[in-house]
């Protein structure tokens, strides 16, 4: 059985959980005094801990050892993600996590049904980054931005954009040993005009396929790829 896994913003010999994390532990996990778990800082550190106090909506831990953790890809991969439907959104964050993003963006297009996003639902997806996190064993938590126009998207130095009816393959284009920017658009899908102004950033249209994927399965399949494709 794993060890159960808790975030700490700062790992130091002695830790006082509260809140949701206290919560998980005690009511979820049913953790007890003696028990040991394992806590990372969502940077890139973990160690191993041992439960020494309780109570109600409270945890004390006692750290033991700490190590850096090794479970990143070697360079960057930052996700641009059309805002889409629904809760697709969430769907995307949670598997993007899984797969190894270090940055979520939302982005704004041209065909984009929905316009803006909400304080209250960038903070519930910077949750489901976090909860992904613990699940998949991941030490760094990748960061959710808050919306961008694609218009506002910066230069990058390598980037790949997934558009239907294009030929080039990942592996044709993609250089493992850069940093990665990755963009997939809403379910109208992407403008001309926005291909040809992401050209100019850096980005180059790969093709996901001869089939039409949807605007929530493009991310993953792209991002996969790229990470789980070459065992990153």
């Amino acid at each position: 059985m794993r060890p159960h896994r808790a975030f700490v913003p700062i790992i130091q010999p002695e830790v006082e959980l509260g809140g949701r994390e206290a919560h998980h532990l005690l009511d979820v996990l049913r953790a007890r005094v003696g028990d040991t778990l394992t806590v990372f800082d969502g940077k890139g550190t973990e160690g191993r801990a041992r439960v020494v106090q309780t109570e109600p909506g409270w945890v004390r831990l006692q750290v033991e050892e700490t190590w850096p953790a090794s479970k990143e890809p070697p360079h960057p991969v930052s996700l641009y993600v059309a805002l889409l439907k629904g809760d697709h959104l969430a769907e995307v964050v949670r598997a993007a996590t899984e797969l190894g993003a270090s940055t979520i963006v939302p982005i704004l297009t041209q065909h984009c049904v929905v316009r803006e996003i909400s304080e209250n639902k960038l903070l519930r997806l910077r949750r489901i980054a976090l909860e992904a996190a613990k699940q998949c064993e991941r030490s760094v938590v990748p960061e959710v931005k808050p919306l961008l126009p694609l218009k506002l998207l910066p230069p990058v130095s390598q980037g790949l954009v997934a558009q239907p009816r294009t030929s080039a393959r990942v592996r044709e284009v993609w250089d493992p040993q850069k940093p990665t920017a990755l963009l997939t658009g809403p379910e109208g899908g992407l403008s001309d005009d926005e291909i040809q102004l992401l050209e100019e950033r850096g980005f180059t249209p790969i093709t996901l396929g001869p089939r039409i994927l949807r605007a929530e399965t493009a991310p993953v399949a792209l991002l996969s790829l790229v990470t789980a494709g070459e065992g990153l």
